[in-house]
């Protein structure tokens, strides 16, 4: 349990690097997976091109979907824009920055399969056989139009006794096969270059507002991550502390039953039960988790922590923090509070 546990704290402190491994995972799946799809063109003029680019374009978009759905930080992104502003103002240079980090690795898989079908050169055939001129081809000037509508819808099915042995359908595919991996090529090369220009020109530029906006997206990450530890441990802490209180309040229920029935004026021995609420849990558990001690404490809590998130001030007051959750409360030493929040 132990190593699950570091390798489950590992995870969470390098967020960014196990993203990034999940795009590289995506991308590989992406490759597999289209090495063992079978491609059929239905050969029909009303279908080749919804066809051929519904499997160019679905795909990538379901695996866009995907991407988003595996990044965290996409969940964060939109949590932190839709958020009510409270006592924290929201840096909409923050938000950029996060939809910018998720876009750019949910798109990875997408542009593997759209340039592995270009380059494949299949899906470009069958979705544009029937869009080519048929005037810069010889072979079609003995044909009529309906002719040569119906050969160009069966270029892609080379096995069709159509065009079987047709030189233009070898002409027509090539062509088609030509223009998708230039097409391909050219995406392929204008992304290179992209990269390559934003790695080298970036340190160009001042880095002071990137790495602030990097800080800030990685915080607010990490805040979520350590508020859902805390509700989770407040939420064990408080369950337990019920649970011993109902099993209190019966044991004296059932003593002063015991007593009613004991004819001879003794008590029936009971087992001892655990200590009062204010000593069952010992000097180890935190102090700051016992100071919400009721459910609409805890309501209040939550919808405080939505509404109006304390400021990230760590100089300030920490009464000024608690948003009014100080009432029916036990009254808690100010530094107690103060390492509660700089812990955190």
């Amino acid at each position: 349990m132990d190593k699950f546990r570091m390798l489950f704290q590992h995870v969470q402190s390098s967020s960014e690097s196990v993203m990034n491994g999940i795009c590289l995972l995506l991308a590989a799946v992406t490759v597999k997976l289209y090495s063992s799809f079978d491609f059929n063109c239905p050969c029909l003029a009303r279908y080749n091109a919804l066809y051929g680019l519904g499997l160019l374009l679905t795909p990538p978009l379901a695996l866009f979907l995907c991407g988003l759905l595996a990044n965290r930080q996409s969940v964060v992104m939109v949590e932190e824009w839709r958020r009510p502003t409270g006592r924290r103002r929201k840096d909409p240079g923050i938000i950029r920055y996060m939809c910018s980090s998720v876009l750019q690795r949910a798109l990875a898989a997408p542009l593997v399969w759209i340039l592995l079908a270009l380059l494949d050169g299949k899906c470009f055939v069958c979705a544009f056989s029937c869009s080519v001129d048929p005037e810069k081809f010889l072979d079609f000037a003995n044909m009529t139009p309906s002719q040569v509508q119906l050969f160009l819808a069966k270029v892609p099915c080379k096995e069709d006794e159509l065009v079987r042995d047709s030189p233009a359908r070898k002409a027509v595919s090539r062509y088609l096969r030509c223009l998708s991996q230039a097409i391909g090529w050219s995406i392929t090369l204008l992304l290179i270059i992209m990269a390559f220009l934003a790695r080298c020109l970036r340190p160009c530029f001042d880095q002071t507002v990137f790495l602030q906006r990097r800080y800030w997206s990685n915080y607010v990450d990490l805040e979520q991550k350590l508020f859902d530890e805390t509700c989770c441990e407040h939420a064990r802490d408080f369950a337990h502390r019920c649970v011993l209180h109902f099993f209190a309040s019966m044991q004296s229920e059932m003593r002063a039953r015991g007593l009613r029935r004991d004819s001879a004026g003794r008590s029936p021995e009971l087992p001892q039960m655990p200590a009062p609420l204010e000593d069952v849990d010992g000097e180890s558990r935190k102090t700051h988790l016992r100071a919400v001690s009721s459910g609409e404490q805890v309501d209040h809590l939550l919808s405080s922590w939505y509404s109006s998130k304390p400021p990230l001030d760590l100089l300030a007051p920490p009464g000024s923090w608690r948003g009014g959750l100080s009432h029916r409360s036990p009254t808690v030493a100010l530094d107690t509070r103060l390492s509660q929040h700089t812990d955190v």
